[in-house]
């Protein structure tokens, strides 16, 4: 990004919007502080086109891919490090996501990453909590997206209570006002229905407590600046959200018996098919949780990103914090994994990788899955490999996307046993395997042991090794090893050359 080096940009695809924003960072002697400096908005509302058996049709498709298009124009000079993209709630249950992903990865020109719900509700704690004074206490966090609804209980700039409930105001407007019509029953019976989701959760939450509570993003700003334009919020209160608004907002809406008819100050259009569905889910959050106020932010999840997106940028990635813990949760023999990881590390450097910022990556991939690849250790040293790939996928992760914890998975669960797993069932990244494999098995004694100087390379379609001969002599387990990891690679038509040199 040699034009703008100090400009992040985040892309949020959200189930009801496509967001942009482009944020200025600036260094002050207190930290690192971003002003947003340009928006784009498109009201894709992509779970509109979400058919019952979890399909995008074909014109959300195309509303998608034309908004990236237009946001891709405006990134064209970005770095990619200096740009995320994250999709929500309707593209992780999409059973067809993949094909749209494909066009909106070209659309945007930048990698598109799928983020879990937990994950999403910690990048949005993020942006609330950088947009909004601090407080001592803790503050809980709301944000009704349009097909999932996070909770975030947090103090200062830590989420401590996440959760990601399948509830959304495009998803609730389609199940609840099909044709915008709004009377006393079915309103009752959406606020109903939010409540026993948000059921789950709430026990845990009063026990958590807060201080603060905020609504954060596009549905809770446009109930607050529907009830305080037209003066429907509690006396005294001016700005945010009341109980008694929202109950004032529904009356109107009941009044007017279809959202195409309520005429409110501040009502803009494109919110008009997701109204009710989001007033009725804040009704229940309010009702459910006890609360009689919320205040409002905008910073949400595009600017947790953009949060996120700087941490790495400074060398702080969550990933790398995600690691550390789960190497003393699991017990991680640390000498071994970073015996493992830097053996690897040089191997793929040997190998060489052209574009440095792929070796870069790479490189971290690696040492991460040597840092993980025996976490699986604490279920059962039978097909450990196999339980430390299954936490690598299915945990909360933060930082890591659902790409990148598939990645990692494949490289954990690839690290020892038969290829023919992996060659079936995914796309394989061999030259990491190649070198995670190689390292693992020139440590398996578990000690500092003093290798001799080993060189790889790509060869043939595959990977060669030259080792001295007089080394390999002494260690025949070795020898052993190398002839049967030879034979694996050959079964799934890859060539592994193992050379006896006499240096």
């Amino acid at each position: 990004m040699p034009n703008t080096p100090h400009l992040l940009a985040s892309v949020d695809l959200g189930s009801n919007s496509f967001r942009l924003i482009v944020g200025r960072v600036e260094e002050t002697p207190a930290g690192a502080q971003i002003y947003q400096v340009d928006a784009l908005r498109e009201p894709v509302r992509l779970a509109a086109g979400l058919s019952a058996d979890k399909m995008l049709d074909r014109a959300s498709q195309v509303r998608g891919w034309d908004a990236l298009k237009r946001f891709g124009e405006r990134l064209r000079d970005f770095h990619p490090d200096h740009v995320r993209a994250v999709a929500t709630n309707t593209l992780r249950v999409a059973k067809n996501a993949s094909e749209f992903l494909v066009e909106a990865q070209n659309a945007l020109g930048f990698p598109i990453e799928v983020i879990a719900g937990r994950e999403e509700a910690r990048l949005i704690y993020a942006g609330a909590a950088h947009s909004v004074p601090a407080i001592s206490g803790k503050r809980l966090v709301v944000d009704i997206g349009g097909g999932s609804t996070e909770f975030i209980i947090g103090q200062h700039y830590t989420p401590l209570v996440m959760e990601s409930l399948y509830i959304g105001c495009v998803s609730h407007s389609r199940a609840f006002f099909p044709a915008g019509n709004v009377d006393d029953y079915t309103m009752r019976q959406a606020e109903l229905a939010a409540k026993r989701e948000i059921q789950i959760i709430s026990r845990e939450y009063k026990q958590a407590g807060w201080d603060q509570a905020i609504g954060s993003s596009g549905t809770a700003r446009a109930l607050a600046e529907l009830v305080e334009a037209n003066n429907f919020n509690d006396p005294g209160i001016t700005h945010g959200i009341s109980r008694g608004g929202l109950e004032r907002l529904k009356r109107a809406l009941i009044k007017a018996e279809n959202v195409n008819r309520l005429k409110l100050v501040a009502l803009k259009p494109d919110r008009v098919p997701v109204l009710a569905g989001g007033l009725s889910i804040m009704l229940a959050v309010f009702e459910e949780l006890g609360i009689d106020y919320v205040d409002t932010t905008d910073g949400a999840l595009r600017l947790g990103v953009l949060y996120d997106l700087l941490g790495r940028t400074q060398h702080e990635d969550m990933r790398a914090v995600t690691v550390e813990g789960f190497m003393r949760r699991y017990g991680v023999d640390r000498p071994q994994a970073e015996r493992i990881g830097d053996l690897a590390i040089g191997f793929y450097d040997q190998i060489g990788e052209p574009d440095a910022e792929r070796l870069q990556e790479g490189r971290m991939f690696l040492g991460w899955a040597a840092a993980l690849h025996e976490i699986g250790l604490s279920i059962s040293h039978s097909a450990y490999h196999k339980h430390s790939a299954y936490i690598a996928s299915n945990a909360d992760m933060p930082g890591f996307s659902r790409t990148d914890q598939a990645r990692l998975a494949g490289l954990v669960l690839g690290h020892a046993g038969k290829l023919g797993k992996l060659a079936q069932t995914r796309e394989v990244e061999w030259p990491l395997l190649f070198c995670l494999r190689l390292a693992a098995l020139l440590c398996r004694r578990r000690t500092d042991v003093g290798l001799p100087g080993i060189r790889v390379a790509k060869s043939g379609g595959g990977y060669e090794v030259r080792l001295p001969n007089e080394w390999v002599a002494g260690n025949p387990l070795t020898d052993y090893s190398l002839i049967q990891e030879a034979a694996e690679w050959e079964k799934v038509g890859m060539r592994y050359r193992v050379v006896y040199t006499e240096e």
